[in-house]
């Protein structure tokens, strides 16, 4: 079952920490993972506004926790939490639907 992280990003307070953040994050391992996106425009259409959103897919929960919690991300982290207020979401996604259970 694939699985999401979603970071969203409520307000940021220093840009010169991302870069850091994301020299340290690209070192970690990718093989696994397919952005889905990356603070593009946000439409907010419930609840408070915030500054940006990041979708990262994998292939499961167990994937994506291992990226998370790679040395080499886990190193990068402290920079981004440097650089504004995140709420980060592990999200397990949705079998996706055959033919069979579509038209049965």
């Amino acid at each position: 079952m694939p699985a999401y992280i979603i970071a969203i990003r409520e307000r940021l307070h220093d840009k010169a920490p991302l870069e850091s953040y994301a020299a340290l994050a690209a070192t970690a391992p990718r093989e696994a993972l397919t952005r889905r996106a990356r603070y593009g425009h946000v439409e907010v259409l419930e609840g408070p506004d915030c500054d940006g959103v990041s979708m990262v897919e994998f292939p499961t929960v167990e994937a994506a926790r291992a990226w998370y919690d790679s040395p080499e991300y886990s190193a990068a982290r402290a920079f981004r939490r440097q650089a504004g207020d995140y709420r980060v979401l592990l999200v397990e996604g949705l079998e996706p639907e055959t033919e069979e259970k579509k038209s049965g």
